[in-house]
């Protein structure tokens, strides 16, 4: 087998025969586009409609909190933003231990 093939034999093994010319389409003429400007519709000016408020969902938490072990207690609403009790409860007692020591969950409620 002969290792040296000329570049028209590599073609033909990988590609096949050329077609003959006579079978190819001719390349079509493409028309010229004519170039299209859009223009911004104008829009008269309207008024801004107020929109309501969102429901948003709110829990009120009570607690009894105090610096005194059995001591003096006070109770504590705290409201938070969220539909998940544990996360409301968890936000009154890290905002309460701010302040007070000792820290009792009484309730959680939806407002």
């Amino acid at each position: 087998m002969n290792s040296e093939l000329t570049e028209e034999e590599m073609r033909r093994a990988l590609f096949g025969t050329p077609q003959p010319e006579d079978q190819l389409s001719a390349p079509l003429v493409k028309k010229p586009v004519e170039e299209v400007v859009v223009a911004k519709p104008v829009v008269a000016p309207t008024t801004k409609k107020k929109v309501a408020k969102a429901f948003t969902p709110r829990l009120r938490v009570t607690l009894r909190v105090g610096n005194e072990f059995e001591g003096k207690m006070i109770e504590l609403i705290h409201e938070a933003d969220t539909l998940s009790s544990l996360l409301a409860e968890q936000e009154a007692v890290k905002d309460a231990r701010k302040k007070y020591k000792y820290v009792d969950v009484v309730s959680v409620k939806s407002m």
